[in-house]
């Protein structure tokens, strides 16, 4: 006899099964009844919900990026923080795969990088970039009243820092040596800095505990 849930309890059900089986065995591999034999429910019961296995994964992708920015909007909207201290906050908070690690949602992403996940990831980063580029907006824009950052286009200046730095740092496209690596990050501080008109210096505590630290620009040939 099954039992009945409500809405939402069944809804999260779904996507936690759905996200573990998607990191596991990658989305491809997965298959609607693998989701049902996982979750207990009939088909009809899991149609309630989703369409099909890729509204899942929309699903299980959106839950994730919505996660992501309730952590950036509860910094972004601490009244007690400068507009950099919000910054240096939400960039730290952003990266979950480094800083929950081990949770559902620090896996997943982990998982979206394996070459099985491709089409998930590319989801995964344009959603991201959506959700949390104008939460960051709001906090560029506080930095712009403040006199630290300066620049005509906070809402776009995040969207390509986002993007930029979701795929050049991706190790599922790339695969740089510790060197290259190291030369990139120290490149898109320097980036960063400039797009947002901030002083030289403001995001170099993304290189705290790096070899990027010491790493100084290449000078240009003449």
């Amino acid at each position: 006899m099954r039992v009945a849930k409500k809405h939402d309890v069944r809804l999260n059900e779904i996507l936690d099964a759905a996200g573990t089986l998607f990191t596991e065995k990658g989305y491809e591999n997965t298959s609607v009844n693998d989701i049902l034999d996982k979750t207990g429910i009939s088909k009809g019961a899991l149609y309630h919900y989703f369409d099909s296995k890729e509204e899942v994964m929309d699903g299980v992708i959106r839950r994730t990026a919505a996660f992501i920015r309730e952590r950036a909007a509860a910094i972004a909207g601490d009244s007690s923080l400068s507009a950099h201290e919000k910054m240096k906050r939400a960039i730290l908070a952003i990266n979950i795969s480094e800083n929950i690690s081990g949770s559902s949602h620090g896996k997943l992403i982990d998982e979206l990088h394996k070459s099985a996940n491709a089409l998930m990831h590319q989801k995964s980063i344009a959603l991201t970039i959506q959700t949390i580029a104008p939460v960051l907006t709001e906090i560029v824009e506080q930095g712009i009243r403040e006199g630290i950052y300066k620049t005509p286009y906070p809402l776009e200046t995040m969207e390509f820092l986002l993007a930029a730095g979701q795929f050049i740092f991706d190790e599922g496209i790339f695969q740089w040596s510790e060197e290259e690596l190291q030369t990139r990050v120290c490149a898109f501080v320097h980036i960063m800095e400039l797009s947002l008109g901030a002083p030289a210096g403001s995001f170099h505590f993304l290189l705290a505990g790096s070899p990027a630290q010491t790493t100084k620009p290449k000078k240009i040939k003449k």
